[in-house]
């Protein structure tokens, strides 16, 4: 990996949280100024690690010069005086190799609190979704607006407003009570499930990446759900979704970089550890009196990982779960899916009809998912004209190379593949 790869890297991995533990020292007032503090420290590793090394502890090394530079840019505004006092005797040494566990420790505490303060109640969910992938998460704009289904313009609106919204919060990040995280929980499990939904099917085309945001979606979603607050069935629930997808990632390219169906995949392949792990979770999750769409999508996703094969998964109970999950979570995504599993189950007519008669809103219906999914189960009416015209809209829509090129090798009539398996049925939901 060059020296640019590992920074990149690393700016996914550490950003979030090297944001997070800055604004717990000098406050989310000052979440702009820390921003743009942490990314000038990498910056700065871009330039000096290739030609000193990378450091042992490359983390510290971040923190200690977005520290210095915030400490500058205080320097120079009059008003900040107090905070620079404040800090200015602070030994900005003490992230050193030494103090590494208990620097990690309260980085990860940091992101996590962090999480609870944006996903306040008085801010809209689709504020609170954009400003954690973007500050916390070191999403891009184009990433967000990809996940999301909604435009770049819309993303930096949202952006604004949170960040508006969150330097008016008076309190800091030790200050909220159990009662408000509790009342939080949920936002905050939607947006790791939006993190790892990201790394398992990413609109970023580094592997490294996708694979290092699935892992730490799975090392926040521990760490809460190992927390007072974060016990839950819930938590439990979504973790073993985690484990049941992260069992199968290392399947899903070939040799070649080229995405597999899921039925391709080989499954002797598969993490049993990951399996074995995920379904405790699952088991644990089971003790509470209510269910979740986190544990109805873990069913689906022990469903195809305990199924010796493709074409002996029980459809039928996959049916019943897609129906199930789509009255207690409404989704457009999930009524594709329901009309995929039918289709296996019992007919592609079976699985159109269902398309037929939901409403569908207008974003999804322009998207790569729908024009894949009419495709595959046109293909399987022997309705070639319009299969190809909706395999045409498909290619054109995909948001990255490697599903355009799966596309365009998998969506040919004459080898009756369907494409569809492989977007969907294989991945946690986009939401």
């Amino acid at each position: 990996m060059s020296k640019q790869a590992e920074v990149a890297h690393l700016f996914r991995h550490e950003y979030g949280r090297l944001v997070a533990l800055l604004v717990r020292r000098f406050g989310i007032s000052h979440i702009d100024t820390i921003e743009d503090a942490v990314q000038w420290a990498m910056a700065q590793a871009l330039e000096f690690w290739p030609k000193e090394g990378t450091p042992s502890s490359p983390a510290a090394w971040l923190y200690k010069v977005a520290f210095r530079h915030l400490l500058s840019e205080f320097r120079t505004i009059s008003h900040r005086s107090s905070l620079l006092n404040k800090y200015i005797s602070v030994d900005t040494d003490e992230t050193n190799s030494n103090n590494e566990a208990c620097f990690t420790g309260e980085m990860s505490d940091s992101m996590l609190r962090m999480l609870f303060i944006a996903c306040s109640n008085k801010n809209p969910v689709e504020s609170q979704l954009v400003f954690t992938l973007k500050s916390l998460c070191g999403f891009s704009i184009r990433e967000i607006a990809l996940r999301l289904f909604i435009t770049e313009a819309s993303v930096y609106k949202r952006f604004s407003r949170a960040k508006k919204h969150l330097k008016n919060e008076t309190f800091e990040l030790d200050m909220l009570s159990n009662n408000e995280m509790l009342s939080r929980l949920p936002s905050v499990h939607h947006v790791l499930y939006l993190l790892f939904t990201e790394g398992y099917l990413s609109s970023h085309t580094d592997t490294a990446i996708r694979q290092d945001l699935c892992e730490e979606a799975i090392r926040l979603t521990k760490l809460l759900a190992e927390s007072k607050i974060g016990d839950s069935p819930n938590g439990c629930a979504l973790l073993a979704l985690m484990y049941f997808h992260l069992a199968k990632i290392n399947t899903r390219k070939n040799e070649f970089g080229m995405l597999l169906l899921l039925e391709q995949q080989d499954r002797n392949e598969w993490s049993q550890q990951h399996i074995s792990v995920a379904m405790s979770l699952l088991a644990q999750s089971a003790k509470g009196d209510s269910i979740s769409r986190y544990h109805i999508e873990a069913g689906i996703a022990a469903e195809h990982c305990l199924s010796p094969s493709f074409k002996r998964t029980n459809w039928k109970k996959v049916v019943a779960s897609y129906q199930l999950l789509n009255n207690i979570a409404p989704s457009a995504f999930h009524l594709l899916n329901l009309a995929i599993a039918t289709a296996e189950w019992k007919s592609a007519q079976d699985g159109l009809a269902i398309l037929a008669s939901a409403e569908i809103p207008a974003w999804l219906e322009c998207s790569y998912h729908w024009y894949a999914v009419h495709a595959d189960l046109l293909y399987r009416c022997e309705k070639f004209t319009l299969a190809d015209k909706n395999a045409d809209l498909a290619i054109t829509a995909a948001p990255t190379e490697s599903i355009k090129q799966l596309l365009i090798t998998r969506l040919k009539r004459s080898e009756g593949v369907q494409v569809s398996r492989a977007i969907l049925l294989s991945c946690p939901a986009p939401s």
